[in-house]
């Protein structure tokens, strides 16, 4: 009966390690975890049971944790493939500091966020919103790193944006898309028309002439969420979209385009993060986890390796 437990435990672990994760005696926890529910006569996750498991009595609160924590990763997983599973609560007196999960963006919401950027005013203040959020958008920078850039951190001629310093102290250039260049290019334009004699060195300045700061973005930006209906309801669990997501979006989108064209998605992953300017791929793993769709992605690509013959 918990032969596909074990599997999917399997697949689990493949999945998180290839993102730089070691998750030593991870094996040994998720199989006694596993025969836990068999002997209970479960073939998934039933979050009663494994709150059990994970707080059975002869262990330390510290080793509760643990082990909660590892049921709560293995059972998100699971869920996304099988929606019998049930995802075991947080225990209080065992809680720890989470992260909340972040908005992913759809293509859709990011084309609302930029038609809402075209109906400010005025119209440089529109250009620049609307051209920030789509180079966020398409490059995965941090909104802190695209406030910062200069003008000679823009290189329209080689195709480049170069990000200095920033978090890590680590610095990167990325390349970029011919659209993308073409739209900064134009950007460029319609800065130059309106402050022919800059005030700033900034790459995208406010309607003063000044570099954009951050109150001024989270300004502009919580309009656009309004505009485009992205706001969620009072009373509602979902988080506030916000521009740092778009950051998260791109790594997602980078992830799933590498599963669909069945490449050596491990292989690549230190690529990914040398783009994003993390010091080591386990960092990256944060901007893709709690994704149904890439956790069904990479599962589905466990399981076709796992059935190629060696």
């Amino acid at each position: 009966m918990t032969a596909g437990l074990e599997r999917a435990a399997e697949d689990y672990l493949a999945v998180r390690r290839s993102f730089g994760y070691k998750l030593q005696g991870y094996d040994r926890l998720l199989a006694d975890l596993c025969a836990w529910l068999g002997r209970a006569g479960l073939d998934t996750v039933r979050a009663d049971v494994a709150l059990a498991w994970a707080v059975s009595p002869g262990t330390s609160e510290a080793w509760h944790a643990e082990r909660l924590s590892a049921v709560r990763g293995f059972a998100a997983y699971l869920h996304a493939l099988d929606p019998r599973c049930e995802v075991p609560p947080r225990c209080p007196t065992l809680a720890r500091r989470r992260r909340v999960p972040p908005h992913i963006y759809t293509e859709d919401e990011i084309a609302a966020l930029m038609a809402a950027a075209r109906l400010m005013s005025p119209p440089l203040r529109a250009a620049t919103f609307e051209t920030l959020i789509g180079l966020l958008a398409v490059t995965g920078m941090r909104s802190g790193e695209a406030l910062r850039l200069d003008r000679g951190d823009v290189d329209l001629e080689g195709g480049t944006v170069t990000v200095l310093a920033t978090k890590f102290n680590k610095s990167r250039a990325l390349a970029l898309h011919p659209t993308t260049i073409a739209v900064l290019a134009a950007y460029t334009d319609a800065r130059s028309g309106r402050w022919p004699r800059p005030r700033t060195t900034a790459f995208f300045v406010s309607n003063s002439g000044g570099r954009l700061g951050p109150s001024s973005l989270y300004a502009g930006f919580g309009q656009m969420l309004g505009q485009a209906g992205l706001i969620p309801p009072a009373g509602s669990r979902r988080r506030r979209p916000r521009p740092h997501d778009l950051r998260h979006r791109f790594a997602v989108a980078t992830l799933l385009e590498w599963y669909r064209g069945d490449q050596d998605v491990q292989a690549l992953l230190p690529s990914l993060s040398a783009w994003l300017g993390h010091s080591q791929p386990k960092d990256t793993y944060w901007y893709l986890s709690a994704v149904p769709e890439l956790l069904t992605a990479a599962s589905e690509r466990a399981q076709r390796r796992r059935s190629q013959p060696r």
